[in-house]
């Protein structure tokens, strides 16, 4: 599906992580059997190196929450002011209530305002703000955009296909209507039958005794990673041409082009086969914060732009993952667009 919006604008992002730090040195003697060069290995050559981790009681609504507070000190909006809440989640509290609502509660929002969730991963953040500018058509002024997950939370912390990946965030992206010309491009693609590339099984209401791609059984995250990496080589070079020639950009127009941090390897096997400078195609937060999820997208803006963003940048945001899906974004974040660094989670 190809969308066009001229609407909607990033007024500011905000991003959260927990404190609890986790190297992958730490983990050598559980995941690798004692091997400290496979794991150095590993970290040369996928960009693995640290990630956070949420304490038993911390949860995505939490890392939200405090992102959202950070977001609103910052920002001209009032918190009466936002008319919707979408909240990206596959770690949501409850099956229910949502999220979106419990977040609308601890804010202390309008009644007025829309609330729901979206049950989507690595490519949540794209989809977020393409509702989002659905919505801006339909009236809406001010959203708030929450994205994130606490996968650790639902990781064998033994298994070294998934655990030495993924890290929790929790981000907050404030998006309101602007009179002036912003467009903005989407390109969203699906691929159903690659359902258990990326699973997490017995998790819902369905019981599964077996699975036929993924060798798991139990009720922790399985990936199938040579999928996952052929689907991700395959897919993002094309989604990424495509959004090119919609928007009719070259390539050497756009400032930033910020994939999924998947992991850096991926990252770089895109870059080079659409002959795009590693520099434009940030992956440095992968090897801080590791793979966060739907947060990831937001949150390498805010490692990589808070302290240089003096200008409008012209970006792609592209998400791929779970589902399978790809989802791509052109726009451009403004000159005021506020662009916090991440900021580590205040426990009351």
């Amino acid at each position: 599906m190809k969308s066009i919006f001229n609407n909607a604008n990033i007024k500011g992002i905000s991003t959260c992580i927990p404190n609890k730090k986790i190297t992958l040195e730490e983990q050598v003697d559980l995941l690798y059997g004692g091997d400290i060069k496979k794991a150095q290995r590993i970290k040369k050559s996928i960009g693995l190196d640290a990630r956070y981790i949420a304490d038993q009681d911390t949860t995505t609504l939490d890392l939200c929450y405090q992102a959202s507070l950070n977001l609103f000190e910052q920002v001209s909006i009032q918190k009466q002011d936002i008319d919707a809440i979408i909240f990206v989640t596959q770690t949501p509290d409850f099956l229910q209530p949502n999220n979106a609502h419990l977040l609308h509660g601890r804010l202390n929002l309008s009644q007025n305002c829309v609330c729901f969730d979206l049950n989507q991963g690595c490519s949540g953040y794209i989809y977020g703000l393409f509702l989002a500018s659905m919505l801006m058509q339909s009236g809406a002024k001010h959203i708030l955009l929450c994205a994130g997950d606490t996968l650790s939370k639902v990781v064998n912390p033994q298994d070294s296909n998934t655990a030495p990946i993924f890290g929790d965030a929790g981000s907050a992206t404030l998006i309101s209507h602007t009179t002036k010309e912003n467009t903005a491009f989407f390109s969203i693609h699906s691929d159903g039958t690659g359902w258990e590339n990326i699973i997490l099984p017995n998790s819902g209401f369905k019981k599964n005794t077996s699975l036929t791609k993924t060798p798991c059984h139990s009720q922790t995250l399985c990936m199938d990673g040579a999928e996952v990496f052929n689907f991700s080589i395959d897919k993002e070079p094309k989604a990424i041409q495509e959004i090119l020639k919609d928007s009719h950009k070259n390539i050497d127009e756009i400032d930033y082009i910020f994939f999924h941090q998947a992991n850096a390897y991926i990252i770089s096997n895109i870059a080079r086969r659409l002959n795009l400078p590693l520099h434009k195609a940030p992956s440095d937060s992968v090897g801080k914060y590791g793979n966060t999820s739907s947060a990831s997208i937001p949150l390498a803006i805010c490692d990589t732009l808070n302290s240089t963003f003096r200008k409008s940048q012209q970006v792609i945001l592209s998400g791929f993952g779970v589902g399978l899906s790809w989802a791509t974004c052109l726009t451009t974040l403004q000159d005021d667009t506020i662009i916090l660094p991440p900021q580590f989670f205040n426990k009351e």
